[in-house]
């Protein structure tokens, strides 16, 4: 243990960029010798042009994405989930990139299965050294070292939270020795020792390891403020602010954007609504959506329309008018499941419901009257994964029930979606389930990933063979 407490006490992140970036090269290129190991049983074709060329341009373009905008960064309070995703985030980047080569080029001496050995492997090898780097830290910061004392000045609700969040995992190395402040909120819970007023600050650095201070105060403190960071830069203590958000909103997911130099703070993140995530998205629906209209239509559909024709007289199909992304109107489809009724586009579906077919029931119990909203999907009004439409009459009634009822249209509606998976589809038979109902769809549109819309959809399909109380 004394060799980790002699290593602790040098400061190694000034070298982790340059590490990071030589580690990550060494196991590209071991992944590069184990595909032609696995493909070739050789490395007789690792010396031709080709593959020479191909090699070096995946050393330089992995570096490149490293770089770019620090990506090589391990914050410690950021979780080994979302370094995983910015790390497959790169690595399809690149398949992309070199795939393009590849094709553009027309270098036949690329074997392709060669290339994908490549990005298994590569992937493998990167996901095992992430994983186990995050586990060493959390290891050696278990036995008490690499870790970092914090004060925290500001004893209210924001540096109470702040506490929690750098609290919250041993990972994330960072020792709380206690609060201060010359009045402490009554009614916030605090969770550390308060050490002292403004003026002890100043003796308790002197004569403690401080690392860094987070500072709580509202700006009305600023001349405080500025008097503790002037002491922090005399003593060469990190400082770091907590705006006070709570002036303008509750929410905990506001962004900061900068407008040249000035800070913009915005009410909650979109990933939706940068272009790259929404050309992605895209594409998923269009593949997706005709995906299932090529292969499940034209043997299913004839079958479930023959079904429904023969269960009840009526249409085939139910066209509705509901409320789609931007609050617009838009015609939903959907198998029909009840006999005709006035009441369609007032009432919901409740348990028992004399409206609904004996073949309905089926198809709402699985999920299968939702299948002509593919073509929702096909046509850009909806998208696979995302809030589901309602009637346009519970989107004017809630709107003004719930005040953020309406932010659920800032995402384009899905087939499925967060709150369906959660329990909350069918029938809302008290405002609390609509509200929070709503609050799955807003956390669904501030946390939007790829990889999150791929659990929604097992999930879903889980869900169908597991049985739903509320499909009905």
């Amino acid at each position: 243990m004394s060799l980790l407490k002699e290593l602790s006490a040098y400061r190694f992140s000034r070298y982790f960029k340059l590490g990071f970036v030589l580690w990550d090269l060494l196991l590209l290129n071991g992944a590069i010798i184990l595909s032609f190991l696995i493909r070739y049983q050789s490395l007789e074709r690792m010396h031709l042009k080709e593959v020479r060329t191909i090699s070096l341009l995946s050393n330089l373009l992995w570096v490149f994405l490293l770089l770019y905008k620090d990506a090589y960064r391990i914050i410690r309070i950021e979780r080994i989930e979302s370094i995983l995703i910015r790390m497959i985030k790169h690595i399809t980047i690149l398949l992309s990139l070199i795939t393009v080569f590849v094709t553009v080029l027309k270098f036949s001496e690329i074997s392709r299965l060669r290339i994908l050995y490549f990005y298994l492997i590569f992937f493998i090898l990167l996901f095992m050294s992430r994983v186990l780097f995050m586990k060493f830290l959390k290891y050696i910061r278990a036995e008490g070292y690499n870790f970092k004392n914090v004060i925290i000045v500001g004893a209210n609700d924001a540096g109470e939270n702040m506490r929690k969040i750098l609290s919250k995992d041993l990972t994330y190395g960072y020792r709380i020795l206690g609060f201060f402040d010359d009045k402490v909120d009554p009614f916030a819970p605090i969770g550390a020792p308060v050490l002292g007023g403004f003026d002890a600050i100043e003796d308790y650095i002197s004569t403690n390891n401080i690392d860094e201070m987070f500072i709580a105060l509202h700006i009305d403190r600023i001349k405080t403020i500025h008097q503790l960071t002037a002491l922090c830069e005399r003593n060469m203590v990190r400082i770091k602010f907590i705006p006070d958000f709570q002036l303008y909103t509750k929410s905990r997911k506001v962004e900061i954007t900068f407008y040249e130099n000035t800070p913009v703070l915005m009410l909650r993140k979109e990933p939706l609504e940068g272009s790259l995530n929404r050309l992605l998205k895209k594409t998923v629906d269009l593949c997706f959506s005709l995906g299932v209209i090529v292969l499940i239509f034209p043997w299913l559909f004839p079958i479930l329309i023959i079904l429904i024709k023969l269960d009840s007289p009526g249409p085939i199909f139910f066209r509705q008018k509901r409320s789609g992304r931007d609050n617009k109107e838009f015609w939903c489809l959907k198998f029909r499941t009840m006999r005709v009724n006035s009441a369609a586009d007032k009432k919901q579906a409740t348990v028992g419901d004399k409206r609904v077919t004996k073949l309905g029931a089926f198809l709402r119990k699985t999920n299968m009257d939702e299948l002509p909203q593919f073509f929702n999907v096909f046509w850009g009004t909806m998208s696979v994964i995302g809030p589901r439409p309602h009637m346009l009459i519970h989107t004017e009634q809630y709107s003004e029930l719930i005040n953020n009822y309406l932010v659920r249209h800032y995402a384009k509606p899905g087939i499925s979606g967060w709150a369906q998976v959660n329990g909350f589809r069918g029938e809302t038979k008290e405002l609390i389930e609509m509200k929070d109902r709503v609050d799955y769809d807003i956390w669904y549109i501030e946390n939007w990933s790829l990889l999150l819309d791929m659990k929604i959809i097992y999930l879903t399909v889980f869900n169908v063979f597991k049985g739903e109380e509320k499909a009905y």
